[in-house]
């Protein structure tokens, strides 16, 4: 049986998370701040300059050249808006950071749509890196780049997903391009799904 967003509940209390460095936060926003959130970015200016990525983003504080994998000094976009500046200082005030992070990558994921496997530049950015969920759920694999040891994590809408560490630095992380995911057993169709991505932006590139 197909399940919906409804079946989520029965994971996100028994979520068992055996990658070093990761804090998955079910609820960390509520169905209201989601909505707002979403309304908020869709007001804002997409971008789908880059073919490769084959999926619209928005990029603010600093900007990836996704063609080049780094960021340079002259990508600097400004200040994060309002609401992206008040989303990283609740990151840093609940702990979850040690600095406010300066960079936010907006991604949106139709359902097909996923992203490679790979690991954040390591030279760009901060050693946390932050993912909040919006709208549908989708299935997260985690692949250990030495031992190649797999696991999976299933990110449910308003949660909150920070690697740190390992999970920053040593397992590579990815989305599978495909309408359904299927996990314990269970299947779930995807809709559309938003993910806010913050991070810190490393000098030289700022």
């Amino acid at each position: 049986m197909i399940r919906t967003e409804l079946d989520l509940e029965i994971f996100t209390k028994f979520e068992d998370i055996e990658i070093p460095g990761i804090k998955y936060i079910p609820h960390y926003i509520n169905v209201a701040e989601q909505n707002q959130l979403l309304n908020i970015v869709d007001q804002q200016v997409w971008s789908t300059d880059s073919t490769e990525l084959k999926r619209r983003i928005q990029q603010h504080g600093y900007r990836l050249d996704y063609k080049k994998g780094i960021l340079v000094a002259s990508s600097y976009l400004g200040p994060l808006p309002d609401w992206a500046g008040s989303l990283a200082r609740r990151l840093s005030s609940d702990r979850l950071t040690t600095t406010v992070l300066d960079q936010l990558t907006v991604n949106e994921y139709l359902p097909g749509q996923g992203v490679r496997s790979h690991i954040d530049c390591v030279t760009c950015f901060g050693d946390t890196i932050v993912s909040l969920s919006l709208g549908s759920s989708c299935v997260m694999e985690f692949t250990h780049f030495q031992t190649r040891e797999k696991a999976e994590i299933l990110l449910s809408p308003g949660s909150l997903l920070v690697m740190k560490g390992a999970a920053r630095y040593a397992w590579t992380h990815c989305i599978a391009a495909r309408k359904r995911d299927k996990y314990q057993g269970r299947e779930f169709l995807r809709t559309r799904r938003v993910s806010l991505t913050f991070r810190e932006a490393l000098f030289p590139h700022k």
